[in-house]
């Protein structure tokens, strides 16, 4: 018998060891490495407390195993898990946190960038450039009822998270009607966006277009590509993730996206590499690999870097009040259109506004009408799922918005933040949050609509 309980304990160990090495061993870095940039990121961007980061942005398994260690002098956060895989981050004014992986600390410390200053102060100036709200409501609203739906929406002080709402807006007929946020938090914090920055470069890439500066139907002529069958990959390919690129996008383990975000210094290089698996527009497969391909190629549009950091504020955010959001970088200086943007939910109201307006924000065109046209309009290989940044339907059938008009459209983050846009609604709501697990976002639209006029 105590020879049989020793091999029995020497197969678990055993096992341990094998899960150990060939399981866990490798995704510890990916683990330590999100830990580090979104902690750097929450405390020293959004100036968020670190308690609540671990309990918000980092509370999911397996990131949750990540213990953080920051430093408020040189603004850097180290991650360990069980003091191994050690992953450091950094951040750079201007430019957002960076994760030090193969390129030196002391040049990336060297970089930075002063955001261009708007020209004018939005605590003097009215919704929605500014922060001044209307008197006024529009008519028709049951207020009451909305403001019950949208308190419905948070976890109350001191309850257990149980939706996991970080804060919430409601835009009608370009008005703010109505607004929450967790406890501690209000109009002017700035939370993670993740995916709907690919929504952002779809938008900027519009204005690229509109300036004879990018040609969609072009193809992305990266150089890489010219002696295979990806050079015939176009712009508008990878707008509407349709490149063909063989890209498995999954971040509870090691994929193609993970390696990107968490283990690249280039992500753009870390794209181009991908062979491909599919002819250019044939097949339709979510990919935030093909999104930093596209503001990778925004960038080469440009031309010159000091101008592409500051294009973004002066050519889309600054132009529509949008002056509580960043976009990062990576340590190659490109940004990160697939998932690095911090802003406030005002500012996403904002965004979704420049949307139902058809480009026009307060009587200035950012976009024109056909291109907000195209990106919402269905990708031929998405089976009417995705257009060009912007989604046409949830992904995850459980959160399918079935009580909800068709001409929604919306953009849509890791962990159920979203922009939503409903013309014939003249509607716009956000969503920030941390999960969507106990919070249905059809649920929430329809009990929103059935406040609205008839």
């Amino acid at each position: 018998m105590k020879k049989l309980i020793k091999r029995i304990l020497w197969i678990l160990l055993i096992a341990v060891l094998v899960f150990a090495t060939w399981f866990a061993w490798p995704r510890l870095p990916i683990i330590t490495a999100f830990a580090a940039k979104g902690m750097c990121s929450s405390v020293f961007l959004a100036d968020k407390e670190p308690e609540r980061v671990n309990a918000e942005d980092l509370s999911f398994f397996p990131i949750s195993l990540a213990k953080c260690k920051i430093d408020y002098e040189e603004k850097s956060v180290t991650s360990k898990v069980f003091g191994l895989a050690k992953r450091k981050a950094i951040y750079r004014e201007g430019l957002g946190t960076v994760l030090l992986l193969d390129l030196p600390e002391e040049e990336l410390r060297t970089e930075s960038f002063m955001i261009p200053k708007p020209g004018y102060d939005q605590d003097t100036i009215n919704w929605p450039m500014g922060d001044v709200l209307p008197e006024t409501l529009p008519g028709g609203v049951d207020y009451a009822e909305l403001t019950a739906v949208l308190g419905e929406a948070i976890d109350g002080p001191g309850d257990e998270p149980i939706k996991k709402t970080l804060g919430v807006a409601v835009v009608y007929d370009n008005i703010l009607i109505g607004e929450n946020y967790l406890d501690g938090y209000d109009a002017w914090t700035k939370f993670h966006g993740w995916s709907m920055t690919k929504s952002v470069t779809g938008a900027m890439a519009g204005t690229l277009v509109m300036d004879g500066r990018m040609d969609i139907k072009a193809p992305a002529d990266i150089p890489e590509w010219s002696n295979d069958d990806r050079k015939n990959i176009t712009v508008e390919n990878i707008l509407q993730m349709s490149s063909g690129l063989d890209w498995f996008e999954n971040y509870f383990t090691i994929s193609d996206a993970t390696v990107m975000l968490m283990q690249s210094d280039d992500m753009f290089s870390s794209v181009v590499g991908c062979e491909a698996a599919h002819e250019p527009g044939s097949y339709w497969n979510y990919s935030s690999g093909d999104a930093n391909l596209l503001s990778g190629l925004v960038r080469k549009a440009i031309g010159n870097d000091n101008e592409y950091y500051g294009y973004v504020y002066s050519h889309l955010f600054h132009r529509i009040g949008m002056l509580n959001t960043v976009v990062e970088t990576d340590a190659s200086g490109m940004f990160v259109a697939s998932s690095f943007s911090y802003g406030s939910t005002r500012d996403w109201a904002r965004f979704g506004m420049l949307f139902l307006n058809n480009g026009i924000f307060e009587g200035d065109t950012i976009l024109v009408p056909e291109w907000v046209e195209y990106m919402k309009t269905a990708a031929p290989a998405s089976d009417g799922t995705y257009a060009a940044t912007f989604w046409l339907k949830e992904s995850d059938m459980e959160n399918a918005l079935v009580d909800v008009p068709d001409d929604i459209f919306f953009a849509d983050g890791f962990l159920g933040q979203r922009v939503y846009v409903i013309p014939s609604k003249k509607l716009v709501v956000v969503r920030m949050g941390y999960s969507l697990k106990d919070f249905s976002l059809n649920d929430f639209l329809r009990d929103i609509i059935a406040t609205l006029p008839g």
